[in-house]
């Protein structure tokens, strides 16, 4: 295919390099009259494994070509891959002003076209950059998106020093528009490469790499912190993370990485509690470790505010337990937002079939009767928890729970009058239902 790549640093000289080797026909743009010069003589902008090899080969079997000329680009190719930089301001925001100009120099250029172009983002920008992008390029061409263009985020997962290895083996390749057919044609310019093509929508695909990254950030200061602590202990932290990372049940998995509503237990809160007072204990400094039980502080504050929101007064209680499939208490975060709810003068109803008064004891009893004294009290069935309820909250994921929007059916209950808080992301029909909130989506 014929593609024209507006940046040739980092990101576009390996684009350029590892499309032009799949017998891609690429026209580079940049307006570093050095950098053009070195593209046309083989040579590539950066240092990086493997890529002279690619530029030279490229060069030498005519499939490259860079210019200072976004006409020529535009006319003579069918894609455009947008991989100019987006600096960091002293405020920590990004400049975009370097993807708005070439939006803007596109949007002239195509005014002189007729066929569809497609216009991939794969400078790391911030979620609604491809929304400005269009209408900039609405604007300036005066054709339409989605008719005469498109634009699609193709964001890359480019580690510096193993770039050209990463681009033909990546975990997967990620394509987000609201264009099937500029997805089906930038799917086509990955065939060669060893990874499943996932296509998701523009918003999602824009702000992955942040997610990515801040991830990745997080997972070294995380194993950083617990490494500390490991050698004032004198305990091998290499071994001690090699152990971590042999779960890949719950460790290294999806698990736990569902947004939704606070941790809870007996387990968690304890156990981290207990690693925070050893690292206090030896007087180590462990920052992140430190926040993880306020950042769950914060999740409950939130969920509270959806429900208090709403400004209705009596609310039905779906999960008493801090997960399904249990009759545990014991720091069950909806245990807080009930008893906080109660003191603020709402009205409560709770169903949880695991929940039964006369069979809690020991701990998990003694956690409730000082929260909850009168719990017996607001225990109900389901049904009269749904009907009598103006704001239904389900708190944990139990199968049970998913039935209840059945009962748009039912007689005497209306689901469109209500209000369902959702606070695990329980599957539904949206349909059958009134004013859904999901927590944290």
């Amino acid at each position: 295919m014929k593609i024209s790549i507006f940046g040739l640093g980092y990101v576009g000289c390996v684009s350029a390099g590892c499309l032009a080797k799949n017998d891609h026909k690429i026209i580079g743009v940049d307006v570093d009259k050095h950098k053009i010069e070195l593209i046309n003589n083989g040579i590539p902008t950066i240092v990086e494994n493997q890529i002279d090899e690619l530029i030279l080969n490229a060069r030498n079997s005519r499939l490259l070509e860079a210019a200072n000329d976004t006409l020529y680009a535009i006319i003579n190719t069918d894609i455009s891959i947008i991989c100019v930089s987006t600096p960091a301001t002293e405020s920590g925001q990004l400049n975009l002003n370097n993807i708005y100009k070439v939006a803007e120099n596109i949007g002239r250029a195509l005014t002189q076209k007729k066929s569809f172009h497609t216009i991939a983002i794969r400078s790391t920008v911030p979620p609604g950059t491809g929304v400005n992008v269009t209408s900039i390029i609405e604007q300036v061409s005066n054709k339409q998106r989605n008719i005469d263009f498109a634009i699609v985020s193709n964001p890359e997962f480019l580690r510096e020093g193993t770039a050209v290895k990463d681009y033909f083996n990546p975990a997967f390749t990620l394509l987000g528009s609201d264009c099937d057919n500029a997805l089906e044609i930038m799917s086509k310019i990955y065939n060669d490469i060893n990874a499943p093509i996932v296509k998701t929508n523009f918003h999602s695909a824009e702000i992955i790499k942040y997610v990515n990254n801040s991830f990745h950030a997080l997972k070294i200061t995380f194993a950083n912190e617990v490494g500390n602590i490991c050698k004032n202990l004198n305990i091998d932290s290499h071994e001690v993370m090699n152990l971590l990372c042999l779960d890949k049940k719950l460790n290294i998995s999806p698990y736990y990485l569902r947004p939704g509503f606070a941790y809870g237990g007996s387990c968690l809160p304890k156990d981290l509690g207990a690693l925070v007072n050893i690292s206090k204990g030896l007087n180590i400094e462990t920052p992140v470790i430190n926040n993880i039980a306020r950042s769950n502080e914060v999740q409950k504050d939130t969920a509270l505010k959806e429900i208090l929101k709403t400004g209705k007064k009596k609310i039905g209680v779906l999960g008493l337990s801090f997960k399904a499939g249990t009759d545990d208490l014991r720091e069950s975060p909806i245990v807080e937002i009930v008893e906080r709810l109660i003191g603020k003068g709402y009205e409560i109803r709770i169903y949880d079939n695991h929940v039964q008064l006369s069979r809690l004891m020991g701990s998990n009893k003694s956690y409730i009767d000082s929260r909850l004294p009168h719990l017996s009290k607001l225990l109900y069935n389901l049904n009269d928890v749904i009907d009598s309820s103006e704001v239904i909250v389900i708190s944990n994921n139990e199968d049970e729970y998913q039935e209840i929007f059945e009962y748009s059916n039912n007689q005497t209950t209306n689901l469109s009058e209500k209000t369902i808080i959702d606070l695990v992301k329980i599957k539904h029909d949206k349909e059958l239902i009134g004013e859904y909130n999901g927590l944290c989506w």
